[in-house]
């Protein structure tokens, strides 16, 4: 049997997989796009569709094939992204193919623990009289079974070990439920369970797999937490985590918005009300990591958290995470109601029609600071000045930050000259608070290097014929030219087999390479269809640049760590240095 990978790779275009989930544009022969793995403006995501390979040659760096790719996108194990892809190509797998994916394997293991604790919480409160008290609070909060059924809930009984008995008779040990979030240890060492006498939301990834669970206080009087929900473990990372993802992604995407809320009734009542695209956050903070997820769906964010202190804090975080990803972002307010849930309860035609008359972020903003602050009298009007101004000054377009320039000013009374240098003050202290870490001039010359060096590595390796368009610049530099050891072998394997065979074969070439040397080829492969501004430059020019580079280290190299220099280097040094005049005389007349 062929390579399953190979067979995958041959039956998937990587370039027609990827288009669905991110919007490509053709650049020469490769496609480009933004990262979806990072944030960024300028495309730096470049896919290859006769290698089948993708890398970003933005912040994060990735790369790989399609399986990388969906390993990535999807935050799962190389087994799960081979199965799920063989299945789409007709592909069967041989079973021997996950015995050696052990994080798969641990994984595996702890998802099905989660469905069985799922199930044993779902059994406990609509088959048994403990979870009648888990059904009448339910009723209360007018769920009905269908729905109840539909987000899997459940009840835990109000016992310290009932769960992780069940677990043991279905050989799983106490070190996994524990590693797992659904024990916690004691003081004195025993194992009890997490979740008691309450409520019980299973949390899932955007697939629909159990990754932790979210238990809720069913007595309001209950002096411990309101919820508690399971501890970071390998399943489950909070700051990645959206309740309702899994059955809201597909109306997220046809609404073209998705609405934000705090709690697992916030999104779950407009749910059973017909309102699909609604998704809560664990917590009250909306993170970075959650809008990247988002931003694969939408970008239009609406935010409908609580009408108290938590949920407007809440927001103002939201805001600032949202504007770097260049978000449209807008707000509902309820009125009528403390949070969605009771509001699409009490009334849910009102709730339509609020959720239809959604007010952009920054005039709800600036709405809120008026009310709260009397702009009659300047110390009023600097009160409203500095609590909108940094919200403001975070928005990256600026034809949006003008508008709002414009309109605090008209509130105010003020020129737009005083909101300006109100952000300009801000900015600048932001500015002189943040550390520096380098310096750019001092940095510049090597990122110069290093970057014609990859840049007509990747300039003959794209082209139709590599050996023609290597054959001047290799007249000039060789291997040992390049300042990267990587570089130096790959150019060094070129150069070998364009004197033994007279032809280039790529695919032959790649699986040539030694294992270590295929990423490094694969990003230099690539990496001439980022722009670079290069592309004007000749190619033979940048030959003798970097050649001029090399000349210029062997020099350095000469003269470092002694006093005087021993005859022998003097005469190198004398060559050397003829070599590099002559170089540079030759690149001035080009």
């Amino acid at each position: 049997m062929e390579n399953p990978v190979e067979e995958i790779k041959k039956k998937i275009d990587i370039v027609d997989y990827i288009g669905n989930f991110i919007t490509l544009k053709k650049a020469g022969r490769n496609f480009k796009a933004c990262c979806p793995f990072h944030q960024e403006k300028t495309p730096s995501f470049v896919i290859s569709p006769e290698r089948q390979i993708w890398h970003c040659f933005g912040a994060c760096g990735e790369g790989g094939d399609i399986i990388r790719f969906l390993m990535k996108w999807e935050n799962i194990t190389f087994y799960e992204a081979l199965k799920e892809l063989a299945e789409k190509a007709g592909i069967k797998l041989a079973h021997s193919l996950g015995a050696e994916d052990r994080t798969w394997k641990k994984k595996e293991r702890y998802l099905t623990m989660n469905l069985l604790a799922a199930d044993f919480f779902e059994y406990i409160l609509h088959k048994t009289k403990f979870g009648r008290k888990g059904q009448e609070y339910l009723e209360k909060r007018a769920i009905k079974p269908a729905t109840a059924k539909k987000f899997q809930l459940g009840y835990a009984p109000n016992s310290w070990d009932s769960l992780l008995h069940f677990l043991r008779k279905k050989n799983y040990s106490e070190a996994e439920m524990l590693e797992n979030g659904l024990l916690v240890r004691s003081e004195k060492g025993s194992s009890y369970d997490r979740f008691r006498g309450r409520l019980v939301f299973p949390l899932k990834d955007s697939r629909g797999q159990i990754i932790g669970f979210s238990g809720r206080a069913l007595d309001e009087q209950e002096k411990s937490a309101k919820y508690i929900n399971t501890p970071e473990t390998p399943l489950y990372h909070k700051r990645e985590t959206l309740y309702g993802l899994d059955v809201a992604r597909e109306a997220i995407k046809k609404e073209k918005s998705v609405v934000i809320v705090e709690g697992e009734f916030d999104m779950i009542s407009p749910y059973q009300a017909g309102f699909g695209n609604f998704v809560a956050i664990k917590g009250s903070a909306l993170t970075f990591e959650q809008l990247m997820i988002l931003k694969r769906y939408t970008n239009r964010l609406v935010l409908a958290l609580d009408a108290d202190v938590a949920g407007e804090e809440a927001m103002r975080r939201g805001i600032a995470e949202a504007e770097r990803l260049d978000f449209e972002l807008e707000v509902v307010s309820f009125d009528f109601a403390k949070d969605p849930d009771e509001a699409v309860r009490t009334d849910p035609v009102k709730f339509a029609q609020a959720i239809k008359k959604t007010q952009p972020v920054y005039d709800f903003l600036i709405t809120k600071a008026q009310k709260k602050y009397v702009a009659d009298d300047p110390f009023g009007k600097k009160k409203v000045g500095d609590e909108v101004a940094p919200f403001i000054g975070r928005i990256q377009n600026p034809i949006v930050q003008s508008h709002y320039v414009k309109k605090l000013a008209s509130l105010l009374d003020v020129d737009e000259s005083s909101v300006t240098r109100l952000l300009f003050r801000l900015k600048r202290r932001k500015k002189q608070s943040a550390p520096v870490y380098f310096n750019k001039e001092k940095s510049a010359p090597l990122e110069r290097e290093l970057l014609i060096q990859k840049y007509i590595l990747s300039v003959i390796f794209q082209n139709d014929d590599p050996i023609a368009v290597a054959e001047k610049p290799f007249s000039i530099i060789g291997p040992d030219d390049f300042s990267i050891v990587s570089y130096q072998k790959i150019c060094a394997l070129f150069m070998e087999l364009h004197k033994k065979e007279g032809k280039f074969d790529l695919d032959w070439f790649t699986s040539s390479l030694s294992q270590p040397l295929r990423p490094v080829f694969d990003e230099l492969y690539l990496f001439a269809s980022m722009d670079h501004n290069l592309d004007k430059e000749k190619i033979d020019k940048l030959a003798y640049e970097i050649k001029i580079y090399a000349l210029k280290r062997q020099i350095k190299k000469l003269l470092s760590g002694e006093d005087e220099i021993p005859a022998d280097k003097t005469s190198q040094l004398l060559t050397l240095n003829n070599q590099l005049k002559q170089v540079e005389k030759t690149m001035i007349t080009l």
